[in-house]
């Protein structure tokens, strides 16, 4: 009779050898159907989810075509459907804080939730991605809303941002459960509108109740592993001048003379000069490939070309760290920050001094941070190199969705095919390579996380 030691050793490899011929017939799954989950990233692009904000004149969303779309397509793999219009009015007491926009009209732009193993005792995993995307815009040579596939790559608009990723969820989980497997623990599939004017529907799809013990927001990383996002600041700053005759003598200001709102401009433009030295110094991150700045977007100013600029508005793009949000979890430390470094400039101009130029805040779009030490991220990680990747640990520079999520204490981490770089661009696409590998590693997630109940494909 074998020992009790021998038999937990002989109980640990049968176990091994189980979880391997799981994950094995998963991964077959995937490799025999990749036409197919191709097929279905080209069907997400082919129905043109533009956000309603970037439409010239007042149009209907394609948005909820899209995610009944999906809502059929999960259904059908035995999801329970949850599909709701977000209302500002009952989001109201989240203002000032990440999301909230008050008056928005969501008519026509539902979000979308789909529960598989609803009152499972396991670990829950939370799959989550936006549906809208920017208008296509000029300039493409090829149908932005086809799907089309040149040498391995799809091109549309969405592909990178973020339909593949949406697509690669989706059938990660179909991967699972075509393979016959119950797994322990739920998985919700979230997919929500209006990320791309300002994160509303995430804020909307958290208030609405959903929660997980972990989630992939599932962004484009270029296949690597983001467990954070930086926070973003736009700002516009009005600097008043005093117009008069670009060609004649002026007299001094104190006396009536006129005044260059582009030269003040330019004074202040320099001081972000200095500023953003100091901020390369010091607002770095270990994951990130760049330090937050200052960014200068836009210059807008004069009215003739015979007189002195009258006004000159410069528009930035200023970054944030998660370590440094304000008690409502978004950029109001950093506003202050550059608040006073705005007047501070200002006061050492006898001009600016008495015409102190303002900032009109346009947007704050929050930022999220998860420790890597995290047994999920680890777990992503892991997942990824299981399936012959580097499984690199790297930041984003841009904002995501998943502020909210880590704002009620899901552990979240940014992971999707495609080229962050190439979101909104003309011609932008995604290697279908990266697609199949993305399905992979959720997949493989959704296994190592939720795990699989023994003897549930028999």
């Amino acid at each position: 009779m074998p020992s009790h030691v021998q038999w937990t050793f002989f109980t640990t490899l049968l176990e091994r050898d189980e979880k391997m011929n799981q994950e094995k017939q998963v991964m077959e799954w995937i490799d025999s159907h990749q036409e197919e989950i191709i097929q279905f990233l080209q069907q997400l692009i082919r129905i043109p989810s533009v956000n309603p904000w970037f439409f010239d004149e007042p149009g209907p969303s394609k948005e909820k075509d899209l995610q009944e779309f999906l809502a059929r397509k999960l259904e059908g793999l035995g999801a329970d459907i949850e599909m709701w219009e977000p209302v500002a009015d009952e989001l109201k007491p989240y203002e000032g804080m990440a999301g909230y926009y008050p008056g928005r009209d969501f008519t026509g732009r539902p979000n979308l939730a789909a529960t598989f193993g609803k009152g499972a005792e396991g670990k829950s995993l939370l799959l989550f991605g936006h549906i809208d995307v920017v208008k296509a815009g000029t300039k493409w040579t090829v149908d932005p809303f086809e799907g089309e596939i040149v040498d391995g790559k799809m091109y549309g608009r969405g592909t990178v941002d973020m339909k593949g990723g949406v697509a690669a969820m989706i059938m990660a989980v179909e991967a699972v459960i075509r393979s016959g497997f119950k797994l322990k623990g739920p998985v919700v599939v979230g997919t929500v509108v209006d990320e791309e004017a300002g994160g509303m529907g995430a804020l909307d799809f958290i208030h609405h109740g959903y929660r997980a013990d972990a989630c992939i927001l599932t962004e484009p990383t270029s296949l690597t592993i983001a467990p954070l996002c930086r926070g973003i600041l736009w700002g516009k700053i009005k600097v008043q001048g005093r117009s008069g005759h670009i060609e004649m003598p002026q007299a001094d200001w104190r006396d009536g003379g006129a005044v260059d709102a582009i030269k003040k401009a330019r004074y202040i433009l320099d001081q972000f000069d200095r500023l953003n030295e100091d901020w390369a110094a010091s607002k770095t991150h270990p994951y990130l490939s760049i330090p937050c700045q200052v960014h200068i977007a836009q210059l807008n100013a004069g009215e003739y070309p015979t007189s002195f600029a009258n006004e000159a508005e410069i528009v930035f793009n200023a970054q944030y760290l998660p370590s440094e949000r304000d008690e409502k979890l978004v950029g109001g430390n950093v506003k202050k920050e550059l608040t006073d470094f705005l007047r501070q400039v200002a006061e050492s101009d006898p001009w600016l001094s008495e015409h102190m130029p303002e900032i009109e805040w346009l947007v704050d779009a929050d930022c999220a941070e998860t420790d890597v030490a995290h047994p999920f991220v680890q777990t992503c990680v892991k997942s990824l190199q299981a399936i012959g990747e580097e499984g690199r640990i790297e930041g984003l520079g841009f904002h995501t969705d998943m502020g909210w999520p880590v704002n009620v204490g899901i552990p979240t981490i940014n992971f999707g095919p495609g080229d962050p770089s190439l979101a909104h661009h003309s011609d932008e696409f995604t290697p279908v390579a990266e697609v199949i590998q993305a399905v992979k590693m959720m997949a493989k997630t959704i296994i190592d996380w939720c795990e699989i109940e023994e003897g549930s494909n028999q």
